[in-house]
């Protein structure tokens, strides 16, 4: 009878702490959602602002719902070949209890599942900004249910979930560089390689008509990774968290200012857009890394990511593919550089004693990412242009060309962002409103 004894005294207890700590954190993340809307919503002319900003807020309806009845058991519940998890229980939340605990931890399940349900969220949001001023709103939508059932869902089980192969091999990813930000921008280079370029492209002028947004998304998105970064030990007990939080924000910062750096010798200036830009450069690297690294080490982490971030982002220019708002040259590349320099910069002090090639632990670990990294990729590149490709061969995936040049705002949502006539509200129900399209088409592409 002692060792049942000593085991139920062992057994873990519901800890308020945690998990009031684990529902700010969900709060944090859900809030980077439409902090990301901004990002983009800044971005992009005038005509395309509220469509990149419901592109991503879409996500919270769609995802969420779509986690309830199903994702979350894809994702965390029992492992089936390695691939995909499945529990009856977690369909439709119906057989979890409120004071059930995740196994191993102090918090509900239901803390654990919303808290990941915001993770589900943010991913595909991030997609969108590869596709601005082009792709049909009902198409983006259809293309969230799918993406998410097929890639997303199972990607996560691969990387968090108990028994997923790239977890049982050792894939160090401590919130989502493979499972968020590879997947995110492999996916959106897979959709635009398909859907083709803007109207204008690399003719027509097509900088961001507002910065200050874009500071203000950033913002937000710096402000919620906290809680996307330190949540993701889904506790506060041994120190871990409170490390992460630390190399969250030193990356962060020598990756913005490594960014401008670069900025300044290769283009001659400091720029809001570099600043903001080389903040999420060093928020995605630090991602999958800032667990199993020093502060020193993040602060390599986050320079070297923010050097080669700024030189992605020009590569669409020389190779020709329209990533309106470099998801692929922040997301897809600061995700793998954040995971790979994990097996050189890991130190053995943080989340486990894994080190990497730095700290005398050889290259066992750098392979281990490099699997993680370069599977992930490819899985959500081909799989994301599969789906784009059905899609825009039987709905089809862009709007008509004189909707795209007159303003996808209009065309898809029945409003504009600004109302520069000072008539009041946004929703075109008047004979007049048309002949508002051509002269605020016109100012903006000027």
């Amino acid at each position: 009878m002692a060792p049942a004894i000593m085991l139920a005294a062992d057994a873990p207890k519901l800890s308020s702490a945690n998990t009031g700590f684990m529902l700010i954190c969900s709060a944090l993340v859900m809030l980077m959602t439409p902090g990301l809307a901004f990002f983009y919503g800044g971005m992009v002319r005038v005509k395309s602002t509220l469509n990149m900003l419901m592109m991503s807020f879409i996500s919270l309806g769609i995802v969420t719902i779509l986690w309830v009845l199903y994702g979350f058991s894809m994702a965390f519940g029992t492992d089936k070949g390695s691939i995909v998890g499945w529990t009856s229980d977690f369909v439709g939340f119906g057989g979890i209890g409120k004071t059930d605990l995740w196994p191993g931890y102090t918090i509900p399940v239901f803390v654990f599942a919303v808290f990941q349900l915001m993770f589900a969220i943010i991913t595909p949001a991030l997609i969108s900004g590869a596709l601005a001023d082009r792709v049909k709103f009902t198409a983006w939508s259809l293309f969230l249910v799918l993406w998410v059932t097929i890639v997303y869902f199972p990607v996560a089980h691969w990387v968090w979930g108990t028994g997923g192969w790239a977890y049982e091999l050792g894939v160090i990813d401590f919130a989502g560089g493979t499972a968020v930000h590879i997947n995110a921008g492999a996916a959106a280079l897979g959709v635009i390689l398909v859907i083709g370029k803007r109207v204008g492209f690399k003719k027509d002028p097509m900088r961001p008509h507002s910065l200050p947004l874009v500071m203000l998304g950033a913002g937000l998105l710096w402000f919620g990774w906290f809680g996307f970064n330190a949540g993701s030990w889904l506790g506060n007990d041994d120190g871990v968290g409170p490390l992460m939080f630390v190399n969250t924000q030193v990356a962060t910062a020598a990756a913005m200012l490594a960014w401008l750096a670069y900025e300044k010798i290769r283009h001659g200036a400091f720029t809001t857009l570099g600043a903001a830009s080389g903040a999420v450069a060093g928020l995605v690297a630090i991602t999958p890394s800032g667990g199993a690294v020093s502060p020193l080490g993040a602060i390599a982490v986050g320079a070297i990511a923010g050097v080669l971030c700024a030189m992605a982002v020009g590569l669409k220019y020389k190779l020709g593919y329209d990533d309106s708002l470099d998801v692929v040259g922040v997301h897809m590349v600061g995700g793998v550089a954040g995971s790979l320099l994990i097996g050189f910069f890991a130190s053995g002090k943080g989340q486990s004693n894994v080190k990497g090639v730095f700290y005398g632990g050889g290259f066992d670990q750098l392979w281990k990412q490099c699997a993680g990294v370069f599977a992930v990729l490819a899985y959500s590149l081909i799989a994301s242009a599969i789906l784009a490709f059905v899609l825009d061969k039987t709905i089809g995936m862009r709007v008509p060309e004189d909707e795209e040049i007159s303003g996808i705002d209009q065309a898809e949502h029945a409003e504009t962002a600004y109302d520069f006539s000072g008539a009041g509200g946004g929703v075109i129900g008047t004979t007049a409103a048309p002949a508002m399209a051509a002269p605020q088409s016109k100012k903006v592409d000027a």
